[in-house]
């Protein structure tokens, strides 16, 4: 058994309370060793993960890893949300009792560390003196080297974040137990994986697992999902899995910060890391404050709706970013930032990694590839040689620091007032490429009835939604009634309130398929719309379902789009969205207690749409 006290001394971790927890869990886990990180331990983890094979060269000042190749995403089916009020059970949040699912995982990690390191990881998830700083700070316990870190990158680490709290219940208990990833029937009946938040503990249990917000558990679990819970018991603040950004107006000095949600594939991360095309650029400046998750709050000292990302890094998807689509992802990346890509393709004797799309084809010499999984690609037979390279959620861990649009501001503890919240899905028509929202209730109705297209897999009938209310399916820790009306409250009581807006950026021609908007890059323009339609110096089109831009409110210079096109994204189709009313109330009549307002929301459209 490891020497907890002499390990917690020497860190000089003094809180009594942590080490009461630390204590607590090594027994039962039977870790050989425990030893307390830091920051500064960074360059020796990976000099020790490089000696044990954990990780392999990338690139100068660039390193690779491979997880298990049946442990490569986050499993929703697994994931729980546990208290001890059935009344906390939603549709999404997968609720169980926590007297039923602790003693479970307890069972499930009890001698699981043996011969094993517990890395005591002290970190903090907001920058320090934030107003949130008391929901923030958390210490996860994890038998994985390789998920300190990525722990390092993605939250601020250290003992000083924990050691002053006073009250036990001020820090995040999280605890990550790997276990033995070949026999834990991942899939299938007997799977043995649980990935838990116990929310009104405060207490995060993951068990089977140590890849991504299965083991970075101060990313989603606590973040994201514990957060949001604290927010609304505190009745304090949302926690979102939001992108956040600014436009600065090099002109008038003014800097517009939009958040915004947008389900999985549908251009998140890319619209969050955007640059200001051609002669826009000149004018206007893209400021990255994070990609995945934002806190909201209203400042009772101003009355302003302030946002901040808790996190200090990004974990990005690979595929499919490349100079076009994601440049400033790829200059994030870069060698000498210490970045750490996992399940990619990894070539051994170059130590280069690509992906796909990284570029159009992949590399014409093979010699010394290896995909995902660890095989040569030179060795592929036929029946697997159209195989991918890279696992489709193959990642790349970097801090903020190393974004090149970073903001200058995006380490301020109160974070940035908010102008605008958009919602995006990805729709092939109907929804056009933007329309704005001035109504609070109308607003949040839109959030909840968000979605992406079903693809055949997943749930399909073709052309309609799979809803995921405000992007946070995955992740809902409370029931959506009262997340409705917590939206409603928190947001609500900004005195100068953000106006919503729904963007876009995939309808498709019915004919060839072609994209009718090119994106990426062009996609500020309708935000810049949007800021102005907020400080009333364009009027745009009202319609049933919010105010869409008059084409020459949109600032196209240098856009490759036909005026057919551009009438086709500027427009409503009115059949489709009364088909899609009937599919929006049958969604919403899921949730119960949702808010009155909301309902009422709901009726004006569709009473509009029907005049």
């Amino acid at each position: 058994m490891a020497d907890v006290v002499k390990a917690l001394d020497e860190a000089g971790l003094k809180n009594p309370h942590v080490r009461e927890y630390v204590q607590h869990w090594a027994e039962i886990t039977g870790a050989e060793r425990v030893e307390v990180v830091s920051a500064a331990d960074d360059s020796r983890l990976i000099q020790e993960a490089l000696d044990a094979g954990e990780l392999e060269p990338a690139g100068e000042g660039l390193y690779y890893s491979r997880s298990y190749s049946k442990d490569t995403a986050r499993s929703e089916e697994r994931t729980i949300v546990a208290t001890s009020n059935p009344d906390d059970q939603g549709v999404y949040n997968n609720w169980r009792p926590s007297s039923e699912m602790k003693p479970l995982l307890t069972e499930r990690m009890r001698g699981a560390s043996e011969g094993k390191t517990m890395y005591v990881v002290p970190y903090l998830m907001a920058p320090a003196g934030s107003p949130l700083e008391a929901y923030a700070a958390g210490v996860e316990l994890t038998d994985t080297r390789t998920v300190v870190l990525h722990m390092i990158r993605m939250a601020r680490v250290g003992v000083a974040h924990i050691d002053n709290l006073t009250d036990p219940n001020s820090f995040v208990r999280a605890v990550h137990v790997t276990g033995d990833l070949e026999n834990l029937g991942q899939g299938t009946d007997d799977d043995e994986r649980y990935f838990v938040t116990v929310a009104d503990e405060r207490t995060i249990l993951h068990y089977g697992s140590s890849y991504g917000g299965n083991a970075l558990l101060g990313k989603i679990a606590h973040g994201l999902r514990q957060a949001a819970y604290d927010g609304w018991a505190s009745g304090k603040f949302l926690s979102e899995q939001f992108m956040l950004i600014g436009i600065e107006d090099k002109q008038t000095g003014k800097t517009y910060h939009i958040a915004g949600g947008f389900p999985s594939a549908s251009g998140k991360t890319n619209l969050a890391m955007m640059q200001a095309p051609g002669k826009l650029g000149d004018r206007y400046k893209v400021t990255f404050y994070g990609d995945d998750i934002a806190w909201l709050w209203v400042d009772p000292n101003d009355g302003k709706l302030y946002g901040l990302n808790p996190e200090y890094g990004v974990f990005g998807v690979a595929k499919d970013t490349n100079e076009k689509t994601n440049p400033t992802a790829l200059r994030s990346i870069d060698p000498g930032t210490k970045a750490i890509f996992t399940n990619v393709a990894w070539n051994e004797n170059t130590h280069e990694v690509w992906w796909e799309g990284k570029t159009p084809e992949p590399p014409a010499d093979v010699d010394g590839w290896r995909d995902w999984k660890g095989n040569l690609i030179a060795e592929r037979g036929a029946d697997d040689a159209g195989e991918p390279w890279a696992h489709p959620n193959s990642r790349f861990t970097t801090t903020l620091a190393n974004v090149p649009n970073i903001a200058p501001d995006y380490e301020s503890p109160i974070g940035v007032p908010i102008d605008g919240i958009i919602f995006g899905g990805r729709t092939r028509d109907r929804e056009p490429l933007i329309r704005a929202i001035h109504d609070l209730a109308e607003g949040v109705y839109d959030g909840l009835t968000l979605g992406a297209e079903a693809t055949f897999a997943a749930e399909g009938v073709e052309g309609t939604l799979r809803y995921d209310p405000m992007s946070m399916r995955p992740f809902m820790s409370y029931p959506e009634g009262p997340y409705a009306a917590h939206w409603l409250e928190i947001v609500g009581a900004a005195k100068d309130q953000p106006i919503f807006a729904h963007v876009n950026w995939f309808q498709r021609d019915p004919d060839d398929g072609h994209y009718l908007w090119p994106g990426y890059q062009e996609n500020i323009r309708p935000l810049l719309w949007l800021m102005q339609l907020k400080n009333g110096e364009v009027t745009g089109r009202e319609t049933a379902v919010g105010i869409i831009p008059n084409e020459d409110e949109l600032d196209l210079d240098g856009v490759d789009i036909s005026k057919e096109d551009l009438d086709k994204i500027l427009s409503i189709d009115v059949e489709r969205w009364q088909q899609e009313m009937a599919h929006r109330k049958e969604h919403l009549d899921a949730f119960t207690n949702l808010p009155d307002e909301i309902w009422a929301a709901h009726d004006r459209v569709a009473n509009a749409l029907d005049k």
